[in-house]
């Protein structure tokens, strides 16, 4: 029996905070479910979670946005490339016509047998809204934004990996975490992420022996990691073990992530993955539900720092 259960989150590192606010919940209607600052080291970063109004694991994307700092990476091989949400069977067309009217470059296109509509965010980061069909999740609408149930994102559709040899990465897919194998062919390989409430989830692996490796710290400009579903501290526990067993050492130990629990591991092919569960208070730890996401809060090992943290962030209206 598989340990996962679904993704839970993808997270990037950006450029511009408002720049990013606004590509999120204006141009793509998702909703700003958690406003706070990145928990390791010292410079002060914004930390900003989006999905559905109530953050339901699989639908979260967090971003780290660095124009302050001026901390920018490289996209190359070896490293998570792109985005992938899914929306509703027939919606590409929507999407297509909405983004352009946005004045975002975006275009239709095919893979694996699925349509996708691929575009930009601003700061460059590869993203799909791929069309799928029987996803029994509620697609996230937002009325002020003019998104309703027929076109709305419905959640993580999944990530693409590019790497100089897939076939690196097969061992580590399927028997270390373990996903399944769904295709493999000239386009690239395809893994289905497990689910238990039959969620078409995805990993795609491409082969990219000509780019730069591409950069691994967080850093603006590039993906950092694809955060898939434990369900709970035993299951995070027990697949770490395995992993680890396996001799896939490069994997952390448990960190406090506030919402959820995490353990973080480097794949072959370069691309991080981190094994998470969402702890029994959630995003209403620290604000209430129904509220989440509309105020700027910072973890309790940060208390004595939350005013020079306040002042080293990026200025941005969250509106």
């Amino acid at each position: 029996m598989s340990q996962i259960s679904g993704y839970h989150h993808l997270t990037l590192s950006t450029d511009g905070a408002q720049e990013d606010f606004d590509f999120y919940t204006k141009d793509l209607g998702l909703h700003s479910v958690k406003r706070t600052v990145l928990f390791d080291g010292v410079i002060p970063v914004y930390h900003l979670y989006y999905g559905s109004p109530n953050g339901d694991a699989s639908t979260i994307i967090t971003t780290f946005p660095f124009r302050k700092p001026g901390v920018y990476g490289r996209r190359g091989t070896n490293q998570a490339r792109t985005i992938m949400q899914a929306i509703p069977k027939g919606a590409a067309d929507f999407w297509v016509d909405r983004l352009n009217g946005r004045g975002i470059d975006a275009k239709k296109i095919t893979r694996f047998g699925a349509d996708r509509v691929a575009f930009l965010h601003p700061c460059g980061i590869p993203h799909e809204l791929v069309e799928s069909d029987s996803d029994p999740r509620e697609p996230i609408t937002n009325d002020a934004q003019g998104i309703g149930k027929a076109h709305g994102i419905k959640g993580i559709y999944g990530g693409l990996v590019a790497c100089f040899d897939r076939t690196a990465m097969d061992d580590f897919m399927t028997i270390a975490l373990p996903l399944t194998k769904e295709a493999d062919n000239h386009e690239g390989t395809v893994y289905r992420v497990p689910d238990a409430n039959g969620v078409i989830q995805r990993v795609e692996v491409v082969d990219d022996r000509t780019s730069p490796q591409g950069t691994w710290t967080l850093s603006g400009g590039t993906i950092h990691h694809m955060a898939l579903n434990t369900g709970d501290e035993d299951s995070q526990m027990a697949l770490r073990a395995h992993i680890e067993g396996l001799g896939f050492t490069d994997i952390s130990e448990q960190k406090d992530r506030m919402y959820f629990k995490s353990c973080y591991v480097r794949s072959p092919g370069g691309a991080l993955f981190e094994l998470a569960w969402t702890t029994p208070e959630g995003w209403a730890r620290d604000e209430a539900p129904g509220e989440i996401g509309k105020t700027l809060v910072f973890p309790p090992w940060f208390k004595d720092r939350e005013s020079e943290l306040r002042e080293g962030l990026e200025e941005a209206e969250f509106v």
